[in-house]
């Protein structure tokens, strides 16, 4: 579903978010956490009375691992292509500008 107005004029392709898509940036947060508590369940002390016998830190790094890693192959696969007619909203001539408020004169 490429359409010419959202191709980058020069080269022809589309203009993706890229790091700006809030999937990438959650994404590589999980998997920095998922990283830190595997680590800490691979290498740090392992209580099994706490935690009924299972090793919690490691599970749940890998847990947050494979969410983060799904959020970055969202991205990947379904990139946010952004369009190129993007106008602000001061170039609508038909808009009314903004009464500002003046400070009282003394």
């Amino acid at each position: 579903m490429s359409h010419a107005t959202d191709s980058d004029e020069s080269t022809g392709t589309p203009h993706k978010a890229g790091l700006f898509d809030i999937r990438n940036i959650i994404g590589a947060l999980l998997g920095i956490y998922g990283v830190v508590l595997a680590l800490a369940g691979l290498l740090g002390e392992h209580e099994p009375e706490k935690t009924g016998g299972i090793n919690a830190n490691l599970w749940t790094g890998l847990a947050l691992l494979a969410v983060g890693a799904g959020f970055l192959l969202w991205a990947k696969v379904r990139p946010i292509v952004v369009p190129a007619d993007v106008h602000a909203p001061d170039d609508d001539p038909t808009r009314p500008a903004p009464q500002r408020k003046r400070p009282p004169a003394h």
